[in-house]
């Protein structure tokens, strides 16, 4: 079993910045990537961001140069920072684990992150 707790939404005025966290515990060795997918209301659920244990990254072209993912594999935990937010950046935001950015095997409760223009 593996639990991933996000932290870190909120509500955020345009052009400010948020940072998502994500702590997994249980069998955290099954997986390779974790990282955030985002849903907003009426869409898809799209990839925002991933990460390896071994650093390589995979961003959205609509985030690129504004979000940051890094990962802590120490404390089993992945960070979104998110500068630059835009109003349509709002949605919730989904923690995941998995064989790879595509490949997910578990995701979070996810967190909601509001970008008010």
């Amino acid at each position: 079993q593996v639990q991933l707790v996000e932290s870190g939404g909120g509500l955020v005025q345009a052009g400010g910045s948020l940072r998502l966290s994500c702590a997994a515990s249980g069998s955290i060795f099954s997986f390779n990537a974790m990282g955030w997918y985002r849903q907003a209301p009426g869409n898809d659920r799209d990839l925002v961001a991933g990460i390896t244990r071994s650093g390589r990254t995979d961003y959205a072209d609509s985030v690129k140069g504004r979000f940051t993912i890094s990962r802590d594999n120490a404390k089993n935990t992945v960070y979104l920072q998110m500068n630059s937010l835009k109003p349509e950046d709002t949605a919730v935001y989904y923690c995941f684990a998995g064989s790879g950015s595509r490949f997910v095997n578990h995701w979070g409760k996810g967190t909601l992150v509001t970008v008010s223009s």
